[in-house]
């Protein structure tokens, strides 16, 4: 079974946390944690700071493991990763999202998330 790794941010402003909406796929429409799939080569927090980089067009420092889960798709496992991230410059413009939001903690399992981003989300939310 092939194998991804991939790392996600949480970015957290005055007890709110960033999550995006895809907007292409078989996932489009569900939300999700910023990030993006590790290069060979690279560092999880390097591949997480590049991806938000390139997806929301904001730097941001990558910080402590926060939580990680493994999910099974038919043809894949994922490897996710969660890292807490700090903002440090830009203004949001999304690349591969439709929308974005800040959403209180407590309501964050109400949006529809990936189910990838569900138990990183539940951990989050101390569920």
């Amino acid at each position: 079974m092939k194998k991804i790794k991939v790392v996600v941010g949480l970015i957290e402003h005055n007890g709110r946390v960033f999550i995006a909406q895809r907007s292409y796929g078989d996932l489009k429409g569900k939300w999700e944690f910023p990030g993006g799939k590790v290069e060979k080569g690279e560092t999880e927090k390097k591949a997480l700071a590049r991806e938000i980089l390139e997806e929301l067009h904001i730097s941001v420092k990558c910080g402590s493991l926060v939580c990680s889960h493994t999910f099974d798709y038919p043809d894949c496992r994922v490897e996710l990763k969660l890292y807490h991230c700090s903002y440090l410059s830009g203004e949001v413009s999304l690349t591969d999202h439709s929308s974005c939001v800040f959403v209180d903690k407590s309501l964050l399992l109400s949006y529809d998330l990936t189910p990838t981003d569900i138990p990183l989300a539940r951990y989050v939310v101390g569920v």
